[in-house]
């Protein structure tokens, strides 16, 4: 359903849910009050929610018809899909920005999560072929930073200006990079020093350069049909 963009085939998952459906079901009703030996760590926890947030993303899409045009779509950007309509995990009732803000981001303090979390839009990180794991989970974690910060669409250097240009997820969560660059010992905490972790050997970004944000392209992420 996922292709190696990340792209998803939403009609062909709408023609044929039942497997997906029973999957959400579980998310729903899984818990690690209820159910702690499926989390035996942090990395379970972890793996559990990054996947459970994207398929819940899923869902909210394909009880919109699916969505065809955005998800962010309505009077106020995003408000109705990821805080208004309602989902449930670990069996209790929330929204999605719930599920990233408060059992993802502040729980796990772990900014690779934003090359993770799916938000059905083009310009979000690619959606992996395959669940998150506990067993690899910080190789995964690792690949889906490396992967998002060497993509041009999401880091493109102007050398003529000394300027670089970000993804927006860097301007919208910039505390969740700072604070982690100030737990890992960096005296002047940056963007920059955080993405250049993860960016090819040669490839680094001068400290120095000006900082600007892209435009983020918020049309839903479904495969074009020819």
């Amino acid at each position: 359903m996922v292709d190696a963009h990340g792209f998803v085939d939403y009609e062909a998952l709408l023609a044929d849910r039942a497997g997906f459906d029973r999957y959400v079901e579980l998310i729903e009703n899984t818990s690690r009050s209820t159910d702690p030996s499926k989390f035996p760590d942090s990395d379970s926890a972890l793996a559990f929610y990054i996947n459970a947030y994207n398929a819940l993303v899923f869902k909210g899409v394909l009880d919109r018809g699916p969505e065809r045009t955005s998800v962010w779509s309505g009077l106020i950007s995003g408000y109705f899909f990821f805080r208004r309509m309602k989902v449930k995990i670990d069996g209790q009732v929330t929204n999605l920005q719930a599920i990233e803000d408060v059992m993802i981001r502040e729980s796990f303090a772990d900014p690779r999560i934003h090359a993770a979390l799916n938000c059905a839009s083009v310009s979000c990180p690619r959606l992996p072929q395959t669940a998150f794991t506990a067993a690899d989970l910080d190789t995964q974690l690792n690949v889906a930073m490396r992967e998002f910060v060497n993509e041009i669409q999401n880091v493109r250097i102007d050398k003529s200006i000394r300027t670089v240009y970000l993804s927006r997820i860097f301007d919208w969560f910039e505390d969740d990079f700072l604070e982690f660059e100030e737990r890992s010992g960096a005296n002047v905490p940056s963007l920059l020093n955080y993405i250049n972790r993860f960016r090819a050997q040669g490839q680094e970004i001068p400290g120095k350069y000006k900082v600007r944000y892209l435009d983020y392209d918020k049309g839903i992420n479904h495969q074009r049909r020819d």
